[in-house]
Formats: structure tokens, sequence, C-alpha cells
């Protein structure tokens, strides 16, 4: 913008004499040429308190203009199908572009990296703005990290072989005598302990992977992992395998949320861009598009 200076004419008094004042249409003149110069001001400090916003705005994310999203190493269906988060087809890889578009991000200004599962969750610094990779909410991981509000409510799911001990299992009583697996640290492994409390301590892995090895190599009568995990094993990954049940809450809720650095400026976004794909149904679209398929599971009582 460019400010012009308009400077009224100065009549200077002769000695002894009176000072001459400017007549009515002067002061007239004057008065709207100081107004014009405050109005420019004021639009120039407007300038540059938007340029200021725009730039703070920037400053939140990790790279100005983008969204970076972090999902693991490996992203498994139905979260991410083909291991492909850009594609947008999986549950989670199409939330995270429905969360960018209520945060006024293109898709093609959405950036995918990844990380290990115990790494996005460790105290420190994050190369994403938020990571969806099927976290559940606790209050420990709040002491490291921020969390959304929460998009999915999971269902722990008992998984076994056919002709294996769980094999006829109908009931909790029928769980106690046999010997499970989990992922350390997981929702699963903490609804072992609270729910089935089986007469074997549960034998614990650092990934599915591995509880799935284990099932197989029969050093394990069955493992827990959430229901829509427990569909695409038993259905695509684990050969003879089948889901006995799914197990009660027993306190244990699991919820979902995205994950962002310890007290990130964008925490209070992301949750209200959640809770507004909630309020308008669009969460629940993706919900019953992606893991829709599963079918009446009964609860083990």
């Amino acid at each position: 913008m460019e400010e012009r200076r308009i400077t009224a004419p100065v009549r200077r008094p002769t000695l002894g004499g009176p000072v001459s004042r400017p007549s009515g249409a002067s002061r007239a003149r004057i008065l709207a040429a100081a107004a014009a110069l405050t109005v420019s001001a004021l639009a120039l400090a407007g300038c540059a308190g938007s340029s200021e916003q725009t730039d703070s705005a920037d400053a939140a994310y990790v790279t100005p203009g983008k969204l970076t999203v972090a999902t693991g190493q490996t992203a498994y269906e139905p979260y991410v199908i083909n291991d492909d988060p850009a594609s947008g087809e999986g549950f989670e890889a199409a939330l995270a572009y429905a969360i960018a578009d209520k945060l006024g991000f293109a898709a093609d200004d959405v950036e995918w990296v990844r990380t290990s599962f115990e790494s996005a969750i460790a105290p420190g610094p994050k190369d994403f703005d938020f990571n969806i990779q099927q976290y559940t909410i606790t209050d420990e991981r709040k002491q490291a990290v921020d969390f959304s509000s929460p998009y999915y409510s999971a269902a722990q799911a008992v998984v076994a072989l056919e002709g294996g001990p769980a094999d006829g299992v109908t009931d909790i009583a029928g769980l106690k005598p046999l010997v499970f697996g989990a992922m350390s640290g997981s929702t699963s492994a903490q609804t072992i302990d609270a729910v089935v409390q089986p007469d074997t301590a549960p034998q614990l892995y650092s990934s599915n992977e591995d509880a799935v090895a284990a099932l197989s190599a029969g050093q394990i009568d069955a493992f827990v992992i959430d229901l829509p995990t427990a569909f695409l094993a038993t259905s695509q990954y684990i050969e003879d395998s089948f889901i006995v049940g799914q197990l009660p809450l027993g306190g244990i809720a699991d919820e979902w949320g995205v994950v962002l650095a310890k007290d990130s400026p964008l925490t209070a976004s992301v949750s209200a861009a959640i809770d507004e794909l909630r309020a308008d149904g669009t969460l629940q679209q993706i919900t019953e598009q992606w893991l829709g398929a599963e079918q009446d599971v009964p609860i083990l009582q």
C-alpha cells in the first residue's frame, strides 16, 4: 500500500501581530487529510496483522502450507489398503483426508511419513502434524503426547485355530485354561488380564505379527486383537483360524485418537475437525464403508 503525505500550508505570524488561522474550508481539508492518513495507517497495520496471523498459522505445521500425516512403517488393512495411505483407501487413510479437508487442506497438500508404533508416542518433537495408527487413548500416553477426541471405539476379540484348544469355547470360564498372546503394552494385553484373568500369564510380543507366528507354531492357544483386525487376520492372513468371540470391555475403553506432539497448537483444531465429521455423518459413513463388513460376533460372558 502507498501512503501519501499531505502537508497543510502554515502562515507564520508577523512580529507582534495576531496568529492567522485557517478558514473553515481549510480546516475541513486538514481534517479530511488527517482522516485519510489514519485510514491508511490502519490499513497498513491490518495488512501486517494478516501477514503475522498467516505466518503464525503456518508455523503450527511441520511444513508450512502442508499437512504432514504419519502412519505405521507398514500400514495394514482395513485401515490402509495396499500399504498406500496416499490413495485415501482404508478406514484411517480416508479419515485422514477428511480431517485434512476440514482443516482447509487439499488432498495434494497432504504428505505422509512413517513411524514405528512406539516412537510416535515417545516424548519429544515429532516430524508429523498428526499420527493416525489405531492408538488407544490412555492417561499414561497423555503424559508424552496429545490426543484428539476419539474417532473409533474398538472391541477386543479372541482369535484361535480351528481344532485347537479354543475351538468350542463359548464363555470366559472356558478361556481361563488357555495360553494367550498379545502385543506388549496394548489394550488387548490389558483386556486379557482384566477380563479373562487366565490361569497362565499371557505371552507378550513386540508386534501382532509375532503373536500370529506364535499361534501358528503352537506356542499359544489364542491371541487377542481389536475386532476389525481380527476379521482381516482370520479371512486373509491366518489359515484355518476363526474368531472365538468378543471380550467384554471390563472397564477398559478402547477409544482411538489421533496422536499429536505434546501441547501441539493443532490439537484443538484436529479435535474440532473430528467432532464435525462425527456431527455431519461423515465419520459414520467412513466407518461403515471400511469396517462395516463385521459380522455379529458373540460377546463371551
